[in-house]
């Protein structure tokens, strides 16, 4: 019985024999998409979060192992493994603890500790520890020794103190002590450098210039923000509980009595916990809590990551694609129903009226001309000064005009993969193409993205970035085998989060293509060089080819299961495409005869309802949303404008809410329902489309608070914020947007009173 698979086991509430069987796919090469699709009965149908949730803990635990056998090692290289100590390390079951048995075994170098060592002051220390010796002064003149550098007893009793302290640093049951009353008492502390507090750079983080709260409360986001204070400079952080709390928890432990031996346990402790636990303890703390925070921020990221990515697809239509600009013009493309350029050129739609009509002419011309069936409008500078444009120039009604999220489109027009793509264009065209492929496929366009350059997330760039490409790259690939593949179209940055490929097989694939022309089949990918039978095996079913001989190549049915298939359309006396396009065929087949070893009831009503809608799009069905029309700018909000938006992020303190006016609005957590909200994931998503009331505008600082309370001002009669300079009250300091749930709080105890 393998201990890590058992302990898995019982951590996830699961039976050992289905994490067995993960452990063993995922060694064999199984990804989790193939694993959560087409081995459900091997899994008992375990889905993909959980299937992730055993890797994940499973890399952890063999970490600790590795960890667990360095640390044997070192110590039976020092000759000081016993029984004992061996049979603790075997027996501790997290990091923290295996490194504080580690601790006093830990080559070291020097310290106040080992010098007082060197200089013969263990005997007294021992004595000293122990508290039993009455006449101390008498004992450490034993002790002086000008020879060994001990000039007097004070310097002997320094010393001894020196090495009590580090056996109290290093015992395990202080250390834990200590340690749980940093978590439950810890208050983490800013102040700002009084150097930086005036710079305009310091201003963004003005709520933390004078900041305390418990670091167990702290939410993640400001945790983030406070360290990115620190790493540029603007304040200094401190994490600790009460002082004395801590000492007098320490000397419950230590301190034995009232005796003068007493007394110098009593300092050794003191100094203990300020010169050695202290520091040690802060800096694991601060350690924890950023690897928590982290955790939170990326789980933040991948949420609205998928969203995102699972967004609805216009599909394969016509599009003419503006990428809006007041200076330099806007960029104009337009795309086939592949996605392919087939035009492109620059409208000055704002210039004088004889450059507006040329505009507008332009544009009628080219929907004419490439039968164009929507127009994506990107939403940046001046985009809804364009959207007004294009609504004004008579366009057929048929032709949808839709603003579409800009958001990393520059990132791609700058990319290698924009610029293997179009060599001869610049980055403009590359960014108005992105937009206009985006409306068509939200999912195909986004993975040529770095996903954290998208901006759905929090503090992206603060958290471990390897932890954070991980969980992005799980959110991408799940996205993408979920929806499946059109393997005759694909780019290869889509075809590289296919199961089983990744970015070389994709190349070849590609490559491949390019060649001998489009796949006539799923086995004609074996053709493909270095693709073999394993990476087929998990790619297939995620793939598709609409215009193969075999119908279900157009389907999510793995080709390990077509014989199956085809047993159900000759048992019926049909032909499979008979079975696949006939419900009336599809019910007299009782599955119960075709569950076999191999093959259960889940992987059957998987197949049967793959064949109802095969290769089906499980994203919504596309919808047109539009902004409030006349509300272009942040200077045309009022307070308690009722307005359409669309959620473009949301984050562990509220919700981002684009409402058309090139500055998204806040709706903090307290305004995103009349309950009470402890995640805003559970009233809110990317790309969601909400009604929201604005209740605050700074106009200097660009900033928008919105609500989505049914009453956000709790029939209270309504003050602009927006008034002449000469009338505004001194306004209270401006805490920054990662902070403003304090912002609002003030806002809505005022509208109260």
């Amino acid at each position: 019985m393998n201990p890590i698979e058992l302990k898995i086991a019982t951590e996830l509430n699961l039976k050992l024999e289905q994490v067995t069987c993960v452990v063993e796919l995922l060694a064999g090469g199984a990804t989790i998409p193939f694993i959560a699709r087409y081995r459900k009965e091997v899994t008992g149908s375990l889905d993909e979060v959980v299937l992730a949730a055993i890797r994940d803990r499973q890399e952890q635990l063999l970490e600790l192992e590795k960890r667990r056998d360095a640390i044997l090692k070192s110590i039976e290289k020092q000759e000081r493994l016993t029984p004992e100590l061996a049979r603790l390390i075997e027996q501790a079951e997290t990091l923290n603890e295996l490194e504080d048995i580690y601790l006093p075994y830990k080559p070291k170098r020097k310290t106040r500790a080992s010098v007082a060592k060197d200089k013969g002051l263990e005997p007294l220390a021992t004595v000293l520890f122990e508290q039993q010796e009455k006449n101390i002064d008498a004992l450490s003149k034993t002790f002086v020794d000008a020879e060994k550098g001990v000039a007097n007893e004070q310097e002997a009793l320094d010393g001894a103190r020196d090495i009590i302290a580090e056996w109290i640093s290093e015992n395990q049951e202080a250390r834990q002590k200590v340690r749980e009353l940093f978590w439950a008492e810890g208050v983490i502390e800013a102040a700002v450098i009084k150097s930086k507090a005036e710079s305009e750079e310091a201003q963004k983080f003005k709520d933390y210039f004078d900041w305390k709260e418990p670091i167990q409360k702290t939410p993640s986001h400001r945790l983030l923000a406070m360290r990115r204070a620190e790493k540029e400079g603007f304040i200094t952080l401190n994490v600790e509980p009460e002082e004395q709390q801590v000492i007098t928890s320490l000397e419950k432990q230590f301190v034995k009595g009232t005796s003068k031996a007493s007394e110098q346990v009593s300092l050794a402790v003191k100094d203990s916990y300020k010169r050695l636990l202290k520091p040690s303890l802060e800096t694991e703390i601060r350690v924890e809590s950023k690897i928590k925070a982290d955790a939170e921020a990326i789980q933040v990221f991948a949420a609205n990551l998928k969203k995102l990515l699972l967004a609805s697809p216009l599909g394969q239509k016509r599009v003419l694609a503006l990428d809006p600009g007041f200076r330099t013009g806007t960029k104009l493309v337009c795309l086939d129903e592949q996605g392919a350029l087939l035009f492109d050129t620059v409208l000055y739609q704002n210039e004088p009226q004889r450059e507006t009509a040329k505009s507008a002419t332009i544009v009628l011309g080219l929907c004419d001309r490439f039968k164009i069936e929507a127009i994506a409008i990107g939403n940046g500078t001046a985009s809804r000064e364009t959207e007004t444009f294009v609504k004004g120039i008579g366009l057929p009604k048929e032709i949808l005009i839709v603003m579409v999220n800009e958001s990393g489109a520059s990132v791609y027009s700058a990319s290698d993969v924009a610029r293997e793509e179009f060599p001869n264009h610049d980055v403009t065209v590359r960014g108005a193409v992105s937009i206009g492929r985006r409306l068509k496929d939200p999912l195909a366009e986004l993975v040529k993205i770095d996903a954290k350059s998208i901006g759905v997330g929090q503090y992206q760039h603060d958290v471990d970035q390897p932890k954070l490409k991980a969980g992005l790259d799980d959110v991408v690939v799940s996205c993408v085998n979920s929806v499946g593949v059109e393997l005759n179209t694909a780019s290869k940055e889509l075809l590289s989060y296919v199961s089983g490929l990744g970015p070389q097989l994709a190349k070849s694939i590609v490559e491949y293509r390019n060649q001998h022309g489009a796949f006539a089949d799923r086995k004609a990918l074996l053709k493909v060089p270095r693709l073999g039978e394993k990476a087929f095996e998990q790619c297939a079913g995620f793939l598709r080819i609409r215009d193969s001989k075999n119908p279900l190549d157009a389907s999510a049915v793995h080709p390990e299961r077509y014989e199956l298939v085809e047993k159900f359309a000759q048992d019926l006396g049909c032909t499979v495409k008979d079975l696949m396009t006939s419900a009336e065929l599809r019910r007299k087949l009782d599955l119960k005869k075709y569950v076999s070893a191999t093959v259960g009831l889940p992987t059957l009503t998987d197949i049967l309802t793959e064949l109802e809608k095969p290769g089906r799009d499980p994203r919504e069905k596309f919808e047109v949303f539009e902004f409030a029309e006349g509300v272009h700018e942040i200077k045309h909000l009022k307070i308690g404008m009722k307005l359409p938006g669309i959620v473009t992020n949301v984050t562990a303190f509220g919700a981002f809410v684009d409402i058309g006016v090139h500055q998204d609005g806040l709706v903090h957590i307290s305004h995103l329902s009349d309950k009470f909200v402890k995640d805003p994931n559970t009233i809110v998503a990317v790309q969601q489309k909400v009604q929201v009331t604005v209740v605050e505008v700074d106009i200097p600082r660009k900033r928008i608070a919105l609500s989505m309370k049914s009453d956000p001002f709790g029939n209270t009669p309504v003050q602009t914020i927006n008034r002449p300079e000469k009338t505004r009250k001194p306004a209270a300091p401006v805490k920054a947007v990662e902070s403003m749930e304090d912002k609002l709080a003030a806002l809505r105890d005022k509208f109260k009173r």
